[in-house]
């Protein structure tokens, strides 16, 4: 049986709903006032509070602070949107206007015991899968696709088996591999890293398997390969997809019996290696195509990961644009530069084809170019999103409808999109509300410069 809390100053409706909710075998206890509510009760005990908005003494918004993880319902007789955008920013869960329907009261009242419930239960199955999902050293972000990206890799680092990473260019699948590495029974041995895009085709297989002195023209001594070099680690080779088929076939030899063979040499040698390989292309069509072997595919295809572009991280992009920031100015020994409001917009609204790389750069350039100032502007970004810095003095630029004049009940399409991303752009990325306003990225991009509620800047204007 749910207890709930009446908080209601007049008797007659506090008795009336203490009835109906009797009646559908709730448990009630009642209270006129804030102040009593808080003597009398312990919040945290109770399953929901429904209180009235105006009280004696304290309204019964205050309950929102003192309630902790209960859900508090509001009654109101002003039955404004205004009331209601106002209680549910301040964390109300829902609002009711008096005088109540009955069917709507009980269906609300089981609507917001049943969310709570279902948030209870969700929040403890995630305080279990918080440790599985750990952040890891070197990786920042805290998006539910990293998470599960850093799950993925406390579960397959401390085993032997081979790891591909799918990744775009610049997402970082170097950092994944080192992980692993670190977290394996191999860390005490070197991680020996090959960019297969990096090397001529008529060196990358003397650099992987090593050949003998006068193996061919130039080769004056022998040398170890790195496949031997990283023997009893992990060998990381990026961009696997670029690999000659020749020197896949001696790699599938790698991975099948444990040893390799120089370029010249006749007879082969033991090693023990784990491969962990990266590429940005579809080995599996390229397979198809003839254009990758098969045999190697499905061999290293064993536990796959896939690195997120940065795009896809939502608030995961301005963390890492501090932190890089940081990094930048401890190297050019200036004191920490933060961005711009305009700036933080643009990081957060450009698609970053470049990913993490390219996001890299555009903070170095910003930290070298920055002079004389504490902020870095959108301008010094430079990067391919012509902003347009919002001026508030001018009232062409300003929202067509203030959130300073009364709201009316029935929104335009811009008074609603106006409210939703004031409502909800401190708590979603720029991703979130473009998926959930059905528009892209630059058309709300868009829409902000026209109604003048550029990111970081909606909170004055709620709190105006």
């Amino acid at each position: 049986m749910s207890h709930i809390l009446i908080v209601e100053d007049e008797a007659i409706i506090r008795t009336a709903l203490r009835k109906l909710l009797e009646r559908h075998r709730y448990k009630i206890s009642e209270a006129g006032s804030v102040r009593e509510a808080t003597t009398k009760y312990r919040l945290a005990d109770m399953d929901l509070i429904i209180s009235d908005l105006r009280l004696p003494g304290a309204p019964g918004t205050d309950l929102l602070k003192l309630a902790g993880d209960v859900p508090v319902l509001i009654m109101t007789s002003y039955a404004s949107l205004r009331s209601a955008v106002d209680s549910m920013r301040m964390g109300a869960a829902d609002y009711i206007a008096k005088p109540f329907d009955h069917d709507e009261m009980l269906a609300t009242v089981r609507r917001v015991i049943g969310k709570a419930e279902q948030n209870r239960a969700a929040g403890a199955a995630a305080a279990d899968s918080k440790a599985e999902g750990r952040a890891i050293s070197g990786m920042i972000g805290d998006s539910p696709v990293m998470r599960e990206l850093y799950a993925r890799i406390h579960k397959v680092a401390p085993t032997d088996a081979t790891v591909l990473v799918h990744g775009e260019t610049g997402t970082g699948k170097e950092l994944v591999a080192r992980a692993i590495h670190e977290e394996s029974k191999r860390n005490g041995k070197p991680l020996i890293s090959v960019n297969c895009a990096a090397i001529p085709e008529t060196l990358i297989e003397a650099e992987l398997f090593g050949h003998e002195k006068g193996a061919f023209t130039g080769a004056q001594t022998a040398r170890e390969g790195l496949i031997t070099a990283a023997d009893g680690g992990t060998l990381f080779l990026d961009e696997i997809g670029e690999l000659p088929l020749e020197a896949q076939a001696r790699l599938l030899r790698v991975l099948q019996e444990g040893e390799v063979r120089p370029i010249g040499a006749i007879e082969s040698r033991k090693v023990n290696v784990r491969l962990v390989a990266a590429t940005h292309r579809n080995l599996r069509q390229l397979a198809a195509e003839h254009k990758f072997r098969e045999d190697l595919y499905y061999r290293i295809n064993v536990v796959q990961m896939t690195l997120p572009p940065l795009r896809e991280r939502g608030k995961d992009i301005l963390s890492i644009a501090e932190k890089l920031l940081e990094k930048f100015c401890a190297k050019v020994n200036r004191a920490t530069l933060k961005l711009s409001p305009e700036a933080i917009q643009a990081v957060t609204t450009y698609t970053w084809p470049g990913n993490v790389r390219e996001l890299e750069n555009a903070i170095q350039r910003a930290v070298i170019l920055t002079d004389d100032t504490t902020e870095i502007d959108h301008r010094t970004l430079d990067i391919d999103l012509d902003l347009v810095p919002i001026d508030e003095a001018d009232p062409e630029r300003r929202p067509r409808n203030s959130l300073r004049e009364d709201p009316r009940e029935d929104l335009s399409l811009e008074d609603y999109f106006a409210r939703f991303v004031l409502e909800h752009q401190e708590t979603m990325s720029e991703t979130e509300l473009a998926k959930k306003l059905g528009v892209s990225r630059k058309c709300l991009w868009e829409r902000r410069q026209k109604l003048g509620i550029p990111r970081k800047k909606a909170k004055r204007l709620a709190e105006a």
